[in-house]
């Protein structure tokens, strides 16, 4: 009986794609590059997945609709509204108890700074700009979802809102400097 020859015929490219292929049936996710964690040489990319299902701004970049400045821009906002947001807090149990009065933690500089750069966008936006890039950036609304908060519910107005929207993003990239007042990318980013 004669022996079966292997096929020599190796798929090596396949060994080191680490990415996940059962996803759940209702994800939303995206390929992006991201710094590999475990590179030896600084500057390595990875192909990961992200999940952009509850994330406007990750969707609109992963679909390129908006570019790496009004990404980043948009990111940036982001950071600051969460730095200086001082909403409710947990109860803290490594504290001691004194009469369930808890006293003030002091602003930190770093919170200071991202409400002195929030207060300058809102001046930069003007009220309805900020107010839209809240909504998104913030709680996450759709153009839908603002019109119908707004009490108009038409497909221009929808236009209208991703449109300012993107003028919002462009002058958050120019306030964070990602980009300069002539609209090229900074040294190092790409538009």
């Amino acid at each position: 009986m004669a022996r079966a020859r292997r096929n020599k015929s190796y798929k090596l490219a396949g060994i080191y794609d680490r990415r996940s292929r059962d996803v759940l049936f209702n994800a939303e996710v995206a390929e992006v590059e991201v710094d590999n964690p475990l590179a030896v040489d600084p500057g390595e990319k990875i192909v990961a997945i992200r999940s952009v299902r509850s994330d406007p701004l990750g969707r609109l970049h992963a679909h390129h609709q908006i570019d790496e400045a009004q990404y980043r821009g948009g990111r940036a906002f982001q950071s600051d509204w969460e730095r200086a947001e001082r909403g409710p807090q947990a109860m803290d149990p490594t504290r001691e108890y004194v009469d369930g009065a808890r006293t003030r933690e002091p602003i930190t500089e770093s919170q200071r700074q991202a409400v002195l750069r929030l207060n300058r966008v809102e001046r930069e936006l003007g009220t309805d700009g900020a107010a839209l890039v809240h909504d998104v950036l913030v709680l996450g609304l759709t153009m839908d979802q603002i019109g119908q908060r707004r009490a108009v519910r038409t497909q221009r107005w929808n236009d209208y809102f991703a449109r300012r929207f993107r003028e919002c993003l462009d002058r958050l990239a120019l306030i964070y400097g990602f980009v300069t007042t002539t609209g090229a990318p900074r040294a190092g980013q790409r538009k």
